[in-house]
């Protein structure tokens, strides 16, 4: 028997699939007949199967062909396969096969549904959603808030949608004032002022720093305020409701603790669970034999599993022991930039007052959805994109489905599902507590911007698949959902993070490791450097976007690797073999596996050297020639050619890096005393520069932690 056809047919309805074979299908040779999952073709004309024996060396016998065709479902779609009894063809048997996947493809093209337009002042989000999205609505309605929730889901991706959907028109949000800056702010069709009407005007530049977004940016907010600045976090929600929870291991939140804001007792104390192992492991039942690979162990990897919103609160509580204020329930609006300040506006959500509030400088904390993120990259704030779905469930799984000191971090139980590589992620917490989340990796289109309600729908259907469990016992605490960018960058200034007296932190930034996609682990990573270069700026007032531009965590290592991440996203409207992404991933992770751990934890965590990363690229096209030829077919000609600019960087980032990492950021300590004072903008350029040279190639430096502590003595004068 012998397997010589494997196709995605992308529609969850197996049933429709299998009555289209049964009854439409008209093959151009053989004998349809019926079976139980599909149908048999059988060939009057004979074949020959070769037989050897002791006796007899060879022998030739004459047989029936026949062909089986079966379908079955998994992950919410459906696949297809067929198998030949014998070894030699059938007759006409590729013609067939190839008439067979034209015939699929047309009465079963890609479809990427999007959710309908809805009132909510006619009806409810459950009512609204309940007949396209049946499953979501049924558990939604068995959590807490749910109705609240599900709101915000459907905000969310109608909000991404608008943005991907319009990417030449993004809503302007960030203005001129009256006083005009420098030819590189935001160019606006005419100067706009704030609304009077009803508005509350606060003093004017009250605040050093005003930052919108509670989530990453109340960590670096705390921060700043610990530094003595005055700052102001604006948050569109009630303070510390979080949709995600976070993971990360020891050495990373090291920084924050090297940074003051937390001591190591309060980092124990948001611990919600440490594991004693981490698991990747993907599905490989389809794989060629080079493209299989045993589970990678990674026990420092996301290894801690924190309580996101009592880390959210403990910031908070901070933030304001420090001198700083919190408007949450207020709604960001617009910003107007002059020379001298920057202006917000805002509305508080519960009474409908507007706010205007100025400070030196706005801080973009906003997400994936940040309307500041569109215009300030004119519609390509991202390339990239994780849609990523999930809950907290308290209880019900029975015993045995999961040792609650083990997190799987990576992990497909699948294969491509409607243009999806599907894949889990699983974290214990307190007790009985498990987060889990359902994501991919997804190049942004119009027609495809990517669903945060499909992919619930998928959630709920495919998880008893990936975890023995009865969905309708479980117990659940809250959702998780959100969607997490990812920008392909080629050099250190191909996207802007900043205009005069702006700048974008975090997801807003597109701050996130390529591979895991997540925005949380690669801001602490970087929390020390963004928050010495910042602290630098606003000392000596240089906040135009020429100077703000250059506070970035952006590591050549990190933009190198984005190619790899491409090569899991399926290209809109692209049937592929369904085994293709597993296989890519198992070939890498098989390579990992085969390394020392260091070197496993270092490439996922945004630390592999020009040398490491030379070394097991090419080990993975020896292993398995047809890798590149699979990420030519997935990314295409023009980003290959972007990657090798990527690479082209990072091969001369980390040679200038090897000559001078050793020596030249201790000169800049040296020199620091007299060359800061005198020239602020060379200082802030050299700075950057360090880093570039030691965080930018995954060789982070030693010594922020001094040069915090530096900073922090010398708290700035007030404005004049």
């Amino acid at each position: 028997m012998k397997e010589v056809l494997y196709i995605e047919v992308p529609t969850p309805d197996v049933e429709a699939v299998k009555v289209w074979l049964q009854r439409s299908f008209e093959p151009q040779s053989g004998v349809k007949a019926i079976t139980p999952s599909g149908v048999r073709l059988l060939f009057s004309q004979a074949t020959h199967q070769v037989t050897r024996t002791p006796e007899i060396q060879v022998v030739t016998q004459p047989v029936a062909a026949e062909l089986a065709i079966f379908v079955w479902s998994l992950q919410r779609t459906t696949y297809l396969k067929v198998f030949r009894w014998t070894e030699q063809p059938a007759p006409q048997e590729k013609s067939l096969l190839t008439q067979l996947t034209q015939a699929l493809r047309d009465h079963f093209p890609n479809q990427y549904p999007q959710p309908p337009a809805i009132d909510l002042s006619c009806q409810t989000i459950f009512a609204a959603l309940a007949e396209q999205y049946p499953l979501t609505v049924k558990y939604f309605q068995k959590m807490p808030n749910g109705e609240y929730d599900l709101t915000r889901v459907y905000w969310w991706e109608q909000r991404w949608r608008e943005g991907v959907q319009n990417p030449q028109q993004p809503k302007q949000v960030v203005f001129r004032g009256e006083e005009r800056g420098d030819q590189s702010l935001i160019s606006a069709p005419s100067p706009h002022t704030l609304l009077q009407g009803g508005s509350k005007l606060y003093p004017s530049s009250s605040y050093d720093l005003i930052y919108i977004g509670g989530a990453l940016g109340v960590i670096h907010a705390a921060v700043m305020a610990k530094l003595g600045y005055r700052v102001l976090l604006l948050e569109r929600l009630p303070f510390g409701k979080m949709n995600r929870e976070w993971n990360i291991s020891r050495s990373e939140f090291q920084s924050l603790i090297d940074l003051g804001l937390f001591t190591p007792n309060e980092f124990e104390s948001v611990i919600a669970r440490e594991y004693v192992d981490g698991f990747h492991k993907f599905f490989d039942a389809n794989n060629p034999s080079a493209a299989k690979a045993p589970v990678l162990h990674t026990p420092t990897v996301l290894n801690v599993g924190l309580d996101a919103e009592k880390l959210l609160r403990t910031c908070g509580e901070k933030l304001r022991s420090y001198g700083g204020e919190i408007w949450d329930e207020t709604e960001f609006c617009r910003a107007e930039v002059d020379r001298a300040q920057v202006t917000v506006q805002a509305k508080h959500l519960p009474t409908g007052e507007v706010r205007s509030v100025s400070g030196r400088l706005l801080v973009d904390a906003m997400g994936t959805a940040s309307p500041i993120a569109w215009q300030l990259n004119g519609g390509r704030a991202f390339d990239s994109v994780c849609p990523t779905v999930g809950a907290v469930i308290a209880s019900g799984f029975e015993p045995g489905v999961w040792e609650s000191c083990y997190g799987d971090v990576l992990n497909s139980h699948g294969d491509i599902s409607r243009g999806r590589q599907l894949i889990w992620e699983l974290f214990p917490a307190d007790g009985e507590e498990l987060t889990f989340y359902l994501f991919h990796y997804h190049r942004v289109h119009p027609d495809n911007p990517g669903s945060l309600l499909e992919m619930y729908e998928d959630f709920f259907t495919i998880l008893p698949e990936y975890r023995r469990c009865d969905v309708d016992k479980l117990v659940w605490k809250k959702p998780t959902f959100g969607y997490i960018p990812g920008h392909f960058t080629t050099g250190r200034s191909d996207r802007a993070v900043a205009v005069d007296r702006l700048i974008a932190l975090g997801d807003a930034a597109s701050l996130q490791s390529p591979l895991i996609f997540t925005g949380f682990g690669s801001l602490v990573r970087n929390l020390p450097r963004l928050t010495l270069l910042l602290d630098t700026a606003l000392k000596h007032d240089l906040l135009s976007a020429k100077h703000l531009n250059q506070i970035r965590a952006y590591q050549s290592n990190v933009a190198v690797t984005w190619l790899f991440s491409r090569g899991m996203m399926v290209p809109t409207g692209r049937n592929l073999p369904p085994e293709r992404v597993n296989a890519m991933l198992n070939t890498f992770f098989g390579i990992l596996g085969e390394q020392p751990p260091a070197i496993a934890e270092a490439f996922i965590k945004d630390r592999v050297d020009w040398l490491t990363f030379n070394r097991m690229a090419l080990t993975a096209a020896w292993k398995n020639p047809k890798l590149l030829l699979w990420i030519w077919d997935m990314a295409g000609a023009l980003d290959f050619g972007r990657w090798l600019g990527s690479y082209l960087d990072f091969t001369i980032t980390a040679f200038i890096s090897s000559l001078v990492r050793s020596w030249f950021p201790a000169l800049l300590r040296q020199v620091q005393p007299w060359l800061e004072p005198k020239f602020p903008g060379l200082w802030l350029w050299l700075l950057a520069q360090s880093y570039t040279w030691t965080d930018g190639v995954g060789r982070p430096q030693m010594v922020q932690l001094r040069a915090t502590e530096a900073s922090e003595e010398q708290a700035h004068a007030p404005i004049g």
